[in-house]
Protein backbone atom coordinates (compact mmCIF):
# COMPACT_ATOMS: atom_id res chain seq x y z
CA UNK A 1 0.00 0.00 0.00
CA UNK A 2 1.22 3.75 -0.64
CA UNK A 3 -0.12 6.56 0.63
CA UNK A 4 0.46 10.13 -1.06
CA UNK A 5 0.38 13.35 1.00
CA UNK A 6 -0.44 16.82 -1.10
CA UNK A 7 0.68 19.81 0.68
CA UNK A 8 1.77 23.41 -0.32
CA UNK A 9 -2.84 24.60 -1.62
CA UNK A 10 -3.93 28.05 -0.59
CA UNK A 11 -5.28 31.10 -1.11
CA UNK A 12 -3.15 33.38 -3.95
CA UNK A 13 -4.16 36.28 -5.83
CA UNK A 14 -3.00 36.15 -9.43
CA UNK A 15 -0.06 36.41 -10.84
CA UNK A 16 1.12 34.96 -7.47
CA UNK A 17 3.30 31.66 -7.03
CA UNK A 18 2.50 28.57 -4.99
CA UNK A 19 4.65 25.42 -4.66
CA UNK A 20 3.11 22.07 -4.08
CA UNK A 21 4.71 18.41 -2.87
CA UNK A 22 3.55 15.25 -2.52
CA UNK A 23 5.23 12.85 -0.40
CA UNK A 24 5.18 9.02 -1.10
CA UNK A 25 4.99 6.34 1.49
CA UNK A 26 5.02 2.57 1.62
CA UNK A 27 6.45 -0.07 0.50
CA UNK A 28 7.05 -0.62 -3.58
CA UNK A 29 9.81 -1.23 -5.94
CA UNK A 30 9.70 1.55 -8.25
CA UNK A 31 7.23 5.15 -8.81
CA UNK A 32 7.13 4.84 -12.45
CA UNK A 33 5.52 7.90 -13.06
CA UNK A 34 4.06 10.65 -10.89
CA UNK A 35 1.80 13.48 -11.78
CA UNK A 36 -0.47 16.39 -10.47
CA UNK A 37 -4.52 16.39 -11.53
CA UNK A 38 -6.72 19.25 -10.81
CA UNK A 39 -10.21 19.06 -10.42
CA UNK A 40 -12.41 22.42 -10.93
CA UNK A 41 -15.98 22.76 -9.24
CA UNK A 42 -18.51 21.07 -12.59
CA UNK A 43 -15.47 20.09 -14.14
CA UNK A 44 -13.26 16.41 -14.87
CA UNK A 45 -10.27 15.73 -13.38
CA UNK A 46 -7.60 16.70 -15.64
CA UNK A 47 -3.73 16.04 -16.10
CA UNK A 48 -1.85 19.39 -15.41
CA UNK A 49 1.58 17.63 -15.40
CA UNK A 50 3.45 14.53 -15.35
CA UNK A 51 6.79 13.16 -14.57
CA UNK A 52 8.39 9.38 -15.52
CA UNK A 53 11.13 7.79 -12.81
CA UNK A 54 13.58 8.63 -15.87
CA UNK A 55 12.85 12.61 -15.32
CA UNK A 56 10.87 12.89 -18.88
CA UNK A 57 7.75 15.91 -18.13
CA UNK A 58 4.52 16.27 -20.28
CA UNK A 59 2.35 18.84 -18.94
CA UNK A 60 -1.42 20.51 -20.17
CA UNK A 61 -0.87 23.10 -22.44
CA UNK A 62 -2.71 25.80 -20.24
CA UNK A 63 -0.04 25.26 -18.04
CA UNK A 64 3.43 24.99 -20.24
CA UNK A 65 5.33 27.70 -19.04
CA UNK A 66 4.16 28.68 -16.07
CA UNK A 67 3.99 25.04 -14.26
CA UNK A 68 7.66 22.88 -13.25
CA UNK A 69 7.67 19.72 -12.47
CA UNK A 70 10.09 17.51 -10.49
CA UNK A 71 11.08 14.96 -8.59
CA UNK A 72 13.31 13.94 -6.06
CA UNK A 73 13.54 10.16 -6.19
CA UNK A 74 15.32 9.56 -3.18
CA UNK A 75 13.05 10.76 -1.31
CA UNK A 76 9.97 9.70 -3.00
CA UNK A 77 9.13 13.00 -2.97
CA UNK A 78 7.11 15.19 -5.85
CA UNK A 79 6.82 18.57 -5.99
CA UNK A 80 4.59 21.20 -8.56
CA UNK A 81 6.34 25.15 -8.91
CA UNK A 82 3.06 27.00 -10.15
CA UNK A 83 4.00 30.78 -11.31
CA UNK A 84 1.98 32.92 -13.25
CA UNK A 85 -1.21 31.66 -11.58
CA UNK A 86 -4.20 32.76 -13.06
CA UNK A 87 -8.40 32.43 -11.43
CA UNK A 88 -8.68 29.50 -14.11
CA UNK A 89 -6.03 27.53 -12.09
CA UNK A 90 -8.39 27.28 -9.11
CA UNK A 91 -8.88 23.57 -8.12
CA UNK A 92 -8.47 21.07 -5.83
CA UNK A 93 -4.75 19.17 -7.18
CA UNK A 94 -4.46 15.94 -6.45
CA UNK A 95 -0.97 14.02 -6.34
CA UNK A 96 -1.13 10.50 -8.68
CA UNK A 97 1.57 7.71 -8.67
CA UNK A 98 2.10 4.58 -10.63
CA UNK A 99 3.61 2.34 -9.06
CA UNK A 100 5.43 -1.06 -9.28
CA UNK A 101 5.13 -4.07 -6.60
CA UNK A 102 5.70 -7.63 -6.65
CA UNK A 103 5.40 -7.37 -10.37
CA UNK A 104 2.50 -5.64 -10.87
CA UNK A 105 1.41 -1.95 -11.81
CA UNK A 106 -0.87 0.26 -9.48
CA UNK A 107 -1.58 3.44 -9.63
CA UNK A 108 -2.86 5.72 -6.03
CA UNK A 109 -4.27 8.88 -5.38
CA UNK A 110 -3.92 11.45 -2.68
CA UNK A 111 -6.37 13.08 -1.12
CA UNK A 112 -6.18 16.82 -3.25
CA UNK A 113 -5.08 20.00 -1.77
CA UNK A 114 -7.06 23.67 -2.62
CA UNK A 115 -5.67 25.76 -4.78
CA UNK A 116 -7.67 29.30 -5.02
CA UNK A 117 -6.19 31.82 -7.06
CA UNK A 118 -8.33 35.19 -6.91
CA UNK A 119 -8.61 38.07 -9.66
Amino acid sequence: QVELVESGGGLVQAGGSLRLSCAASGSFFSMLRTGWYRQAPGKQRELVAAITEGGSTNYADSVKGRFTISRENAKNMVYLQMNSLKPEDTAVYYCNAAVINLGRMYEYWGQGTQVTVSS
